[in-house]
């Protein structure tokens, strides 16, 4: 899919940051869901409330293409880890409503407190 019909598809479309990120990763996935059919554009994030934060832009995407980047981003992830000989990380399948997803460093599936695991306290929002 070429950014002018994404552009096209998402005109006029509630759109969800799904992703916030410096912006040459967020080029590249671009890129990637773009590849993968999904339409995306980038958006520009107001920023940390202190300021001190470096530039940051978000992918934007339909509520309804979440689960096709959640999938995108899952195989990047398996790829990643079986090419660094980590093993193919667990499966788990779809969340179950309310479900809380595991966290990256440690594996707790909790709610975020503050944004940050509520065991190892890695920031994730």
């Amino acid at each position: 899919m070429e950014l002018k019909e994404a552009d096209r598809l998402l005109e006029g479309a509630e759109l969800i940051p799904a992703i916030k990120t410096t912006l040459p990763h967020a080029k590249e996935l671009l890129e990637q869901c773009l590849a993968a059919e999904i339409p995306a554009i980038l958006g520009r994030d107001e920023g940390c409330a202190s300021g001190s934060c470096g530039p940051q832009v978000q992918i934007l995407i339909k509520a309804e293409d979440v689960r096709r980047l959640s999938s995108l981003l899952e195989r990047q992830w398996t790829e990643l880890a079986e090419r660094e000989g980590m093993g193919a990380p667990l499966q788990q399948g779809p969340l179950a409503e309310g479900e809380e997803p595991p966290c990256p460093a440690c594996g707790t599936a909790a709610a975020l407190v503050n944004g940050a695991c509520s065991d190892c306290g890695l920031q994730l929002e």
